[in-house]
Formats: structure tokens, C-alpha cells, sequence
């Protein structure tokens, strides 16, 4: 059994399953997890789970490693750990993508709140339900949907729900352009950073504002989500960033004075499904 392996194993032992709200009928054989409940916590089969503890299986990906390492209820250190032993070590010259801990503890109390986290280029990583019940659900848009530049330049935005002013789309444009220019000097040697303001310079509004040389980060902007069930959202969205990832936790909080409280309350109940049969 290769390191990997062992340690999945050490760490699916130790992980009592009253704390991840399993039922504990009786003696187990084991300590810990079974490679059942494992797998159903992460999202794999168990069949992969079996093949990884036992190092026969092809390197996990990174998305992979921490779907396990959010299961097993890793600290950010045996997080890191595990990527490393998985191949994933972190590339100082490469924006990162690997959401600590730390972050997904922070979501799980801030679950009646739509939240998001983003890379440094403002590709779309990871959502709470909330989010994708009021925005739509990004799990099957292709990864260069979820790139919110991408979106804004290419007329294929990630939140087709969010509905700007002329003023507002022209203000929340200039501060992403901004905002990626500043990534671009953090990260000057990244191929992906470099190719994605290659594909954006191919839109004439892009280079327009990617002329002016504006370094600045985003910070957040006013939205208004034209909610198919419920109807317009009104929303503020502020932008927090991650000390040493870049990662940039997004959290829209209704605006005073509205009723986007009430309605973000009846879709954190009902989730993504229709609150009543569509006719026709």
C-alpha cells in the first residue's frame, strides 16, 4: 500500500460517523468510516475508494482530493498533505485552486446565504445551495462558462439571471478588468492567466479597458437577480479574499429595505425545483 493509500486509510479510521451524521447501530468491525459511507460522503464510488487506499487506482484529481479531504474532515495541513502525496503540490507561479478547510467550514455557517468561491482569474470553484437556487445551478456549464470575464465579454454570462443598468454593467466591467490586471502581476508566469487575456483580447470592449492599464481589485457591486420562481432579487455582493490563495469568497446579502430576504428564505426551502407545475 503507497503513502496515499495509508493515509486515506489512517484518516477514514479515526473519523467517528456520529460527527458526520451517520447513525451508529451497534459494534463495527472497524474503527472509523467504512469505505461505503466514504465514498458516499465524497461523491465517488466505492470501488475507487477501495483501489486508492489499496494504491491502485490513477492519481486522484485535485477536485477529487478535496471532495476526501472535506469528508474526512481534514485540517488545512493534512488537506495540503494530501494533495502533495496526491501530486498536487502548490506552484507558487500558479494561481491556486485548492480551497482550504477552512473556507468550506465558513460556508457550511453561512449556508442561508448564497455564497461562492472563486479563483484569482474569477473562475467559478464552488457554490452553496443557496446560490445555485437563486442563480441557477453552474454543476453542468462547461469550465470556460464559469469564468466571469468570459461571460462578460463573450455574452455568455455565468449569472444569466443578473440583471445590471447600462451604468452598473460598464462599472462592474471596468473593476473585473481591473481586478485581472492585478492578477496578472501576481501571477505573471501562469499559462492559464496568459491564455485567458489572450482569448478575452479577441472582444473589443476588452481591449478598450485592458488599454487604460487600471490595476484595482474588486471589491463588490449591487445585483439584481431575475428569479424565474420568485421574481427580482435584489442583492449586495462583497467580495472577501483568502490570505495567501487569492481565493475570493463571494457573499450576496439582501439589500435593505427590500423583501429579497423573504424570498432567499422560501429558496433555501424549496432549493432548485419549480414552486409550481409550469403549463404548456
Amino acid at each position: 500500500m503507497d503513502e496515499l493509500g495509508t493515509a486515506l486509510r489512517t484518516w477514514r479510521e479515526r473519523l467517528d460517523p456520529t460527527t458526520v451524521g451517520l447513525p451508529h447501530n451497534g459494534p463495527r468491525r472497524t474503527p472509523g468510516l467504512r469505505r461505503e459511507e466514504l465514498a458516499i460522503l465524497a461523491g465517488i464510488s466505492i470501488d475507487y475508494v477501495v483501489r486508492l487506499e489499496q494504491g491502485r487506482a490513477p492519481t486522484p484529481s485535485a477536485q477529487v482530493c478535496g471532495s476526501l479531504g472535506r469528508a474526512l474532515q481534514l485540517s488545512d495541513d493534512e488537506q495540503a498533505h494530501l494533495m502533495r502525496l496526491a501530486g498536487h503540490a502548490a506552484d507558487p507561479a500558479r494561481i491556486p485552486r485548492v480551497i482550504p478547510g477552512s473556507v468550506h467550514r465558513i460556508m457550511e455557517q453561512l449556508a442561508g446565504t448564497p455564497l461562492a468561491v472563486y479563483d484569482a482569474t474569477w473562475t467559478l470553484l464552488h457554490w452553496n445551495p443557496l446560490f445555485a437556487a437563486t442563480f441557477g445551478d453552474p454543476s453542468s456549464l462547461p469550465d470556460d462558462r464559469r469564468n466571469t470575464l468570459l461571460g462578460l465579454f463573450e455574452a455568455s454570462p455565468v449569472h444569466g439571471r443578473v440583471h445590471h443598468t447600462p451604468a452598473e454593467l460598464t462599472a462592474f466591467a471596468e473593476s473585473m478588468v481591473a481586478d485581472l490586471r492585478t492578477t496578472t502581476s501576481r501571477y505573471p508566469d501562469d499559462p492559464d492567466v496568459a491564455a485567458l487575456v489572450t482569448r478575452l483580447l479577441r472582444s473589443p470592449d476588452f481591449r478598450e479597458l485592458w488599454a487604460r492599464r487600471t490595476v484595482a481589485e474588486h471589491q463588490g457591486s449591487h445585483k439584481v437577480v431575475d428569479h424565474p420562481e420568485v421574481g427580482p432579487i435584489d442583492l449586495d455582493c462583497d467580495t472577501l479574499a483568502t490570505r495567501g490563495s487569492n481565493l475570493r469568497v463571494v457573499v450576496f446579502t439582501p439589500t435593505p429595505g427590500t423583501d429579497a430576504r423573504s424570498k432567499l428564505e422560501l429558496l433555501a426551502a424549496v432549493g432548485t425545483q419549480e414552486l409550481a407545475p409550469r403549463v404548456g
